[in-house]
């Protein structure tokens, strides 16, 4: 457009997108597990059809402490954080329910992927395996901010 400055960038390119899904406990389990669950079919069969995957929330962070505690906690500014949230067992029950999806191996995406995945995701939720849908953008204004106790020098 004539009035955007040189070089700026729709929000659709800069922005790139996640979705999440809670699941019902038992098959969150399952999911955590790579056991079978018969209510995680048509999940996993939409996953296939979108190149993703499932990654659960609580394992990421636990992997990011392995990962900070092997190479140096100084060198990952979020690990007393996430090291205190898997401490305390009412986020740790919330997170081993909430996960992640992946599409194509990679964390974020273009909102086109996201939106496709979100439309066909969204015939699950409340059909008794996927209790919650939501849609997160890497736009550091909607990401929650680190409370001042864990940021370094505090």
């Amino acid at each position: 457009m004539a009035n955007e400055p040189s070089g700026s960038r729709s929000e659709s390119e800069v922005w790139q997108y996640q979705l999440r899904v809670d699941l019902a406990e038992d098959a969150a389990g399952a999911a955590r597990a790579g056991g079978e669950h018969a209510g995680l079919g048509p999940l996993q069969d939409i996953l296939a059809a979108h190149d993703a995957r499932l990654i659960c929330q609580y394992d990421a962070f636990a992997g990011y402490c392995a990962e900070a505690e092997e190479h140096g906690v100084e060198h990952y500014p979020l690990y007393a954080w996430t090291k205190a949230a898997i401490a305390d067992p009412t986020k740790q029950a919330k997170y081993q329910k909430s996960f992640s999806i992946y599409v194509g191996g990679a964390e974020v995406y273009a909102k086109d992927k996201a939106d496709a995945l979100e439309v066909a995701l969204a015939p699950l939720v409340g059909a008794g395996v996927v209790t919650r849908l939501a849609k997160h953008d890497t736009n550091p204004a909607n990401s929650p901010q680190m409370p001042e106790k864990y940021r370094s020098g505090s």
